[in-house]
């Protein structure tokens, strides 16, 4: 054994906590900034009491203030980020072709960006939270981010409560056990 031995080990130690030490940084930087995009990673299904029960799920707004909640499309991890001013839930081309939608012919729609053209194609599941849709309408577009946009074909049949930094998602109990 050569002298310099406990040298040359005490500075592979010393670099292994270095590269353990600064992976750890960034491991916990990561799940910092994804817990401060999406405050929502599992979003907290309530059941309120009313005639015939209901659905609610409430949502944080993150830091951009907007409200953005993981959930699943056709039993996919997603995540959805709410949009009063979509038409129908629109997601990306990527996770369109990933979840083996089909796609109905291309039409130009009209966008916040201006025309795109967009694929129309219908979601057998949506959930949020204990919120599930079927059947809902959707658009596929593709220059859309990874965020699914959770617009009005769902939007439509719940109430939306804000209050402050949250939001109400809430299913009313269906219409005849009321």
């Amino acid at each position: 054994m050569r002298p310099d031995w406990p040298t040359r080990l005490g500075q592979a130690l010393l670099f292994g906590a270095w590269v353990s030490g600064l992976a750890f940084l960034v491991w916990w930087f990561d799940q910092w900034l994804e817990s401060v995009d999406n405050p929502n990673p599992n979003p907290n299904p309530l059941i309120y009491q009313t005639e015939g029960g209901g659905i609610e799920v409430v949502l944080k707004r993150n830091r951009a203030g907007h409200y953005v909640a993981s959930g699943r499309i056709n039993g996919e991890p997603v995540r959805f980020m709410i949009d009063t001013g979509a038409t129908h839930v629109a997601l990306p081309l990527d996770l369109a072709r990933r979840l083996r939608l089909p796609l109905g012919p291309a039409e130009t729609y009209q966008t916040a960006n201006g025309p795109t053209r967009a694929w129309p194609t219908r979601l057998e599941r949506l959930e949020i939270g204990s919120l599930v849709m079927q059947g809902v309408r959707a658009s596929v577009l593709p220059n859309l981010t990874d965020e699914v946009l959770l617009g009005m074909s769902v939007l439509k049949s719940l109430e939306l409560i804000q209050r402050s930094d949250t939001l109400i998602l809430r299913r009313p109990p269906p219409a005849s056990t009321r």
